[in-house]
């Protein structure tokens, strides 16, 4: 058995504390009046002579009303607090999880910190998320300047071989545009009937900070949705040189600026605290890649524990409110105590019966 306020303790001690002070109040006052009842007696005069004025001694049935009254005032109380039994159990079934990979292919992750490189180190570590995770659903974001978008399947080669077949040099326009991104994630989960019903996550992998526009704002308006962010952020404020890979995938040399400097990517105070802003705002994790590592991997053990535990299929014990008998016991009593009166009916005469049966005045 178990009360409908049990879900928060405190609050059910506070009523269970004035239920139980409102019933020794009351039970108080009866037995005032009872008291009372007593001196206005021996106010009268000697209590022994004023009994023989009676013609019925009413104490008992007074005892026994405020008995059902006190009784009845406690039923209602249980009742008010609903209380439940179990009635077997019932399989809750698991909750899907939809995964949208918002994956960056702008050309600082041809950067070789991570071996081979970001972005190969990303796809590789990306398709191991995407088989991790049987049973879930993966959309695709691949971008730079512009989104390039995958809706969500149950099939996780799909995603693998969308983010394989894409690289830096082919994304149309240059650049780190992470707010366009998360907001066509967005859309992919808010165009989608089925994840409406399902628990949302987005993962963001990126290197770089949006200079364009405000995807702190579009994390909020995520969070709205009740979507979750992880954001793994791929490489830190140590400067590291951009390899210039050509159409083959040959690294060609260095990039390099028109006064032939080298052309790095490291990662600002802003860009960092924005990357985290993001995350908070939605709840989300901030995973910051080590030295040779993306941090994928971190987000995918999460999200595997939270399949495993959070979302499992389970059993349960199924409950049902049975507030309706002491509710009615409260109210049998009290018609109870109604009808009973505290003295008898006065009783007629013999001589009046007998007229009355005789059809005289």
């Amino acid at each position: 058995m178990r009360f409908f306020y049990d879900l928060t303790v405190m609050p059910w001690l506070v009523v269970a504390f004035a239920c139980g002070l409102l019933v020794i109040v009351f039970s108080l006052s009866l037995l005032f009046a009872s008291i009372r009842r007593g001196r206005a007696t021996v106010l009268f005069g000697d209590p022994k002579l004023v009994t023989h004025l009676e013609s019925f001694d009413a104490s008992g049935r007074r005892a026994f009303k405020s008995v059902l009254l006190v009784i009845a005032l406690v039923s209602a109380f249980f009742a008010l607090a609903r209380p439940q039994w179990g009635r077997g159990t019932k399989l809750i079934p698991a909750t899907n999880l939809d995964v949208v990979v918002v994956l960056d292919y702008s050309k600082s992750m041809y950067a070789r910190d991570v071996a081979p490189s970001r972005i190969a180190r990303a796809k590789a570590e990306v398709s191991k998320l995407v088989r991790d995770l049987p049973g879930a659903r993966f959309g695709a974001i691949a971008f730079a300047g512009e989104p390039m978008s995958f809706p969500l399947t149950s099939d996780g080669a799909a995603i693998g071989q969308f983010f394989r077949q894409l690289e830096p040099n082919d994304m149309p326009v240059g650049g780190t545009a992470i707010a366009r991104a998360l907001e066509r994630a967005r859309e992919l989960l808010l165009r989608d009937q089925k994840s409406k019903d399902h628990v949302r996550v987005i993962v963001l992998v990126t290197d770089g900070e949006d200079l364009e526009g405000d995807p702190v704002s579009v994390a909020k308006a995520a969070a709205a949705d009740k979507t979750r962010i992880d954001v793994v952020q791929i490489g830190g404020r140590a400067p590291e040189p951009i390899p210039d890979v050509g159409p083959d995938g040959k690294i060609l040399g260095m990039r390099r600026d028109e006064d032939g400097r080298a052309i790095t990517t490291e990662l600002s105070a802003e860009g960092e605290a924005q990357l985290a802003e993001i995350a908070k705002a939605t709840g989300g994790a901030i995973v910051r890649a080590e030295r040779g590592e993306t941090g994928i991997d971190e987000v995918s053990r999460s999200l595997k524990k939270m399949m495993r535990e959070d979302l499992a299929e389970r059993v349960e014990t199924a409950f049902d409110e049975e507030y309706g008998w002491p509710l009615g016991i409260a109210v049998v009593l009290l018609v109870i105590e109604g009808l009973v009166p505290e003295a008898p009916l006065p009783k007629r005469r013999k001589d009046e019966r007998d007229a009355k049966k005789r059809g005289l005045p």
